[in-house]
C-alpha cells in the first residue's frame, strides 16, 4: 500500500510540473522564430523594439547578428532625428534602450555621439515615473555595472534609487506605481528585479521577503497572476523574470498552487505557433504578450542552465563598432517649443503647460475663455461645449434634423450638436436624449477626435491586437471601455494624446486644457493649422 502511494506521489509530481526543460526549449525556439518573422526590422519601441531585441539576445537562440545591426541602425537614425532625446518625461525609454544595447554588446555611452546613460543621472526626472522609473534605471545601470555620468546638475546614485524603491513599498509588501493604492503584481515584480542585487542589505532583504510573500499570496489557483482582476500572460511573465532573478525555483512550494507553477500557467497562453495570448480567453495572440513571454522563458532557461539572470548582462561580450564621433553628447534637456505669437491669452494660463495650444485655438476662434481674462483650464467640459469646439475646429457647418428632448432650437449649442450628429462625430446617450450638460470623459473625447480625423481622411481603425498593444504601454490600459480602445490607440499613436502620460484614466472627465491640447494636436496632425 505504501509502495503504491509512493508511486502515485511520484507520478503526481511528474505530471504536476508539466513543462520539462525540453518543452521550454521547444517553446522558446518557436517564440523566437515567431518574433523574428513578425518583426523583421526592430526599431525604437516598447513593442516590436527593445523587448524583441532583449528577449532574442538573452534567449540563446541562433539569431543572425545582422538582425541586431538593423535595430542599431534604426536607433541611430531615430536618435539623430530626435536630437538625442528619446523622451522628455518617460526616462524608462532610456533604461529600456540601454538594456537592449547591452544585450547585443553595444555601447550605450556612445550611440552616434549620444550618451544614453546621462539622463539616468538626473534623479528627479528619472523617478517622475515612480517605482517604474527608479526600478528600471537601477536594472539598466546594473546590467553591465555602468558608472553614472557625473555631468548632471542632479546627480543620482544607486543608493538613491534603492531608497526610492523602498520608500514606495506598500504595507502588504507589494508596490504600486507611485506608492499607496492597491499593490500591482507587475510593478512588484519589476521592483524585485531591481532590488535582487542588493539583498545583502538588511532593509532590502526584508523588503524582498515581504514582496515575495505578497506575490505568493497573489498567485491564482491556476498558477497565474492578475492585473485589475484579469489574468494576463504579461503578469505571469513579469513574475517569472523576478523569481528567476531572485534565484527562486518556480517549483518552490510558495509558488505552486493547485499543483500548477507560474510556468505551467504561462504555457496555457501559448498558441503552438510561437505566439502567446494576452488573456486566458485566447481572443487573439499579442505581439507584446509574446515578447514578454520570450523574456520569461529565456529567464527560465538561463536559470535552469545556471547562467546569469536575464538582466545581468555582464556575460555579454562587447561588440562595439568604430565610434562615429570623437566626443560624447549628453542629453539636451532644453526642449525647443513652438513659438506662437498670440494676441489672445488668459491670465490663468500664463504658467500652464497647455498655454501655447490654448492660445493658438483662442486666436483662431475655436475655443473661448470663461471670460476675457479667465480660461479655467482645469474645469470639466460638457458634451455640448465639446461639440461646439470640434465643429469649429474642423470647419463643418452642415446641420441635420435632431430630436433630442433635451436640445431645443433656442439653445446656444443646438447648431453645434446638429452639425456633429450630422457628420457622425457624436451621438446621443439614447435615441431621444443627448445630455448636453453631462461632462465628457477622456475616452469619449478620444472617440470624437478619432471620428473627426476620419472626416479628414485618416484611417483610425486598428485590429483588436494592435490597439491593445498600443495601449498596453499604460498601467491602466485594461480599464479602457471596449468601444473606446480603437480611438484611444489612434490618439496615442498619432500623439494627439500625450504619450508622456503614465496612466490613461479613460473614465475621468476631460479638462478644458486637455480638450484644447487634443483639438490642437488633431489639427496639427491633419495639417489644418
Amino acid at each position: 500500500m505504501k509502495k503504491s502511494l509512493c508511486i502515485l506521489l511520484i507520478l503526481t509530481m511528474v505530471f504536476t510540473f508539466a513543462y520539462a526543460d525540453a518543452d521550454v526549449n521547444a517553446v522558446y525556439q518557436g517564440a523566437a522564430q515567431f518574433i523574428q518573422k513578425s518583426i523583421p526590422d526592430p526599431t525604437v519601441s516598447s513593442i516590436g523594439g527593445e523587448w524583441t531585441v532583449i528577449g532574442l539576445a538573452r534567449s540563446g537562440a541562433d539569431i543572425s547578428q545582422d538582425y541586431f545591426e538593423k535595430y542599431y541602425v534604426n536607433l541611430e537614425n531615430y536618435l539623430k532625428s530626435k536630437n538625442g532625446i528619446l523622451h522628455d518625461k518617460k526616462y524608462t525609454e532610456y533604461s529600456r534602450v540601454i538594456l537592449a544595447l547591452t544585450a547585443i554588446g553595444k555601447n550605450p555611452e556612445n550611440v552616434c555621439g549620444y550618451n544614453l546613460l546621462a539622463p539616468l543621472a538626473d534623479f528627479e526626472n528619472t523617478v517622475w515615473q515612480g517605482t517604474n522609473g527608479a526600478a528600471w534605471a537601477l536594472i539598466a545601470l546594473d546590467s553591465k555595472n555602468y558608472e553614472i555620468p557625473k555631468d548632471s546638475e542632479n546627480i543620482a546614485t544607486r543608493d538613491m534609487y534603492v531608497e526610492k524603491i523602498l520608500s514606495l513599498q506598500n504595507r502588504d509588501g507589494g508596490w504600486s506605481l507611485n506608492g499607496g493604492g492597491s499593490s500591482d503584481v507587475d510593478v512588484t515584480a519589476m521592483a524585485l528585479c531591481a532590488l535582487a542585487k542588493y539583498q545583502s542589505r538588511s532593509e532590502v532583504e526584508n523588503a524582498v521577503n515581504a514582496a515575495v510573500l505578497f506575490l505568493s499570496e497573489s498567485q491564482n489557483e491556476s498558477g497565474g497572476f492578475s492585473t485589475y482582476g484579469v489574468e494576463t500572460s504579461e503578469s505571469v511573465s513579469q513574475v517569472i523574470c523576478a523569481l528567476c532573478t531572485l534565484k527562486i525555483s518556480l517549483k518552490d512550494a510558495r509558488f505552486v498552487k493547485n499543483g500548477k507553477t507560474a510556468l505551467d500557467n504561462l504555457m496555457t497562453f501559448y498558441d503552438n505557433n510561437g505566439a502567446f495570448y494576452h488573456t486566458s480567453d485566447k481572443s487573439g495572440s499579442s505581439q507584446m504578450a509574446t515578447e514578454q513571454a520570450l523574456c520569461a522563458i529565456s529567464a527560465v532557461k538561463r536559470f535552469n542552465e545556471n547562467k546569469n539572470s536575464i538582466y545581468d548582462m555582464t556575460d555579454v561580450e562587447k561588440n562595439f563598432d568604430i565610434l562615429e564621433s570623437t566626443g560624447l553628447q549628453s542629453r539636451n534637456s532644453d526642449i525647443t517649443k513652438q513659438n506662437i505669437i498670440c494676441e489672445k491669452t488668459f491670465a490663468d494660463i500664463a504658467d500652464h503647460s497647455s498655454r501655447l495650444q490654448i492660445e493658438a485655438l483662442a486666436n483662431r476662434g475655436i475655443i473661448n475663455g470663461k471670460s476675457n481674462e479667465i480660461f479655467d483650464p482645469d474645469s470639466n467640459v460638457t458634451r455640448a461645449e465639446f461639440a461646439a469646439i470640434i465643429s469649429k475646429a474642423l470647419g463643418i457647418t452642415k446641420t441635420s434634423e435632431i430630436s433630442f428632448y433635451d436640445v431645443a432650437q433656442s439653445d446656444w449649442y443646438y447648431n453645434a450638436v446638429s452639425v456633429c450628429c450630422n457628420y457622425g462625430i457624436v451621438k446621443g446617450i439614447s435615441e431621444n436624449e443627448f445630455n448636453p450638460d453631462g461632462f465628457i470623459t477622456k475616452e469619449e473625447a478620444a472617440v470624437m477626435i478619432a471620428r473627426g480625423a476620419a472626416l479628414c481622411g485618416f484611417e483610425s481603425t486598428y485590429s483588436e491586437d494592435s490597439a491593445r498593444d498600443i495601449l498596453a504601454a499604460f498601467d491602466d490600459y485594461i480599464t479602457v471601455s471596449d468601444w473606446a480602445k480603437n480611438s484611444l490607440a489612434f490618439c496615442y499613436e498619432k500623439n494627439i494624446l500625450p504619450i508622456s502620460d503614465i496612466e490613461i484614466n479613460p473614465q475621468t472627465n476631460a479638462t478644458r486644457a486637455q480638450i484644447a491640447v487634443m483639438t490642437y494636436n488633431l489639427l496639427n496632425f491633419a495639417n489644418l493649422l
